[in-house]
């Protein structure tokens, strides 16, 4: 297909060339041989029934401080273009859920990845809801005596925001930690939003396993080894990236949430795994592309794109039936 590709992303001067899934992504649609235009989130509007946006045409390069060049912007009707690819990084807040419903708006021609409304529908943290089956022990509430009782039930936790992105907010809570209170009111301060509580999994200093699943099928993954200063796997805070296999567990919990992911339009989408246990369903701006190319040297955003092709084909088959 010759396609053209709005991505709806951070900017582009923002790129992490060596870690950034949206960049290799980009790389693969230009190979390809699409149409590729950037704009951001604010850039997004509607006027007159018509979905809109402030794109730049731009191409991309695998070279430190000059990855891409880009040109004059301009209002483009998105119901022109034939994918949205919905890339901006969290936080899941008021904002990026307004940026669902206008894409909401699209004739289904335009075919939007993730799709918009399963996205709203799919906060990371809450959504893993759905298969509480495959969860760890888990509390979510505003309410301190809630959380005492938990803890007084399952020893050490985690405590973070439910609306929290990249490990930012995670807190280790021992059993015996005296400042529970403390940070249940820090929290309340700053933030509107109820707590997630998660027993502590100690498996975790083996690794806080990512698995990338297109269309519904595990295709690849990474292991996210803490640093010893922090009980956080995440790369961008110190976590170590390793090689790593799918287990019968894995492949299990991927059978159950797979097909579920491939039915709400959730083309790209990273779960967590740690110790056998789900923790999170990441829909929004899902990363591992890169890592998993370097242990592994396969290359996912060929299968995202193989599957976005497919899934537009028959989107526009099934529209020229009726």
């Amino acid at each position: 297909m010759t396609l053209t590709v709005a991505f709806q992303m951070d900017p582009l001067e923002s790129i992490n060339i060596d870690t950034d899934s949206t960049f290799v992504l980009g790389l693969e649609a230009q190979r390809r041989g699409y149409t590729l235009l950037h704009y951001t989130p604010r850039d997004l509007f509607w006027k007159d029934g018509r979905v809109c946006a402030r794109v730049r045409p731009f191409r991309l390069r695998r070279e430190h401080g000059n990855h891409f060049t880009a040109g004059a912007a301009e209002t483009v009707d998105l119901a022109g273009v034939d994918v949205v690819l919905m890339r901006q990084d969290p936080p899941f807040n008021l904002n990026y859920i307004s940026a669902t419903h206008l894409l909401d708006r699209l004739p289904p021609r335009t075919l939007v990845v993730n799709d918009p409304t399963s996205v709203r529908n799919a906060p990371e943290k809450l959504f893993v809801t759905e298969f509480r089956e495959l969860m760890p022990p888990t509390l979510i509430t505003y309410d301190l005596a809630e959380i005492r009782a938990f803890r007084e039930e399952h020893g050490d936790i985690i405590v973070k925001p439910v609306y929290g992105n990249g490990g930012a907010g995670v807190f280790l809570i021992r059993r015996d930690d005296k400042n529970l209170a403390s940070l249940h009111e820090l929290f309340r301060t700053f933030l509107d939003e109820p707590l997630v509580v998660q027993r502590y999994l100690p498996a975790v200093r083996q690794g806080d396993k990512r698995i990338v699943l297109v269309d519904g099928r595990p295709l690849g993954a990474i292991n996210r080894i803490p640093p010893p200063y922090d009980a956080r796997a995440n790369l961008h805070i110190g976590g170590r990236a390793e090689k790593t296999t799918l287990t019968p567990r894995d492949l299990e919990i991927c059978e159950i949430v797979g097909p579920v992911l491939e039915a709400r339009g959730l083309v790209f989408v990273g779960i967590d795994v740690i110790g056998g246990h789900l923790t999170e369903i990441n829909v929004t701006s899902p990363t591992g592309l890169q890592e998993i190319a370097r242990f592994d040297g396969r290359h996912l955003e060929i299968d995202i794109w193989d599957a976005i092709e497919k899934r537009l084909a028959l989107r526009r088959e099934a529209l020229a039936g009726n």
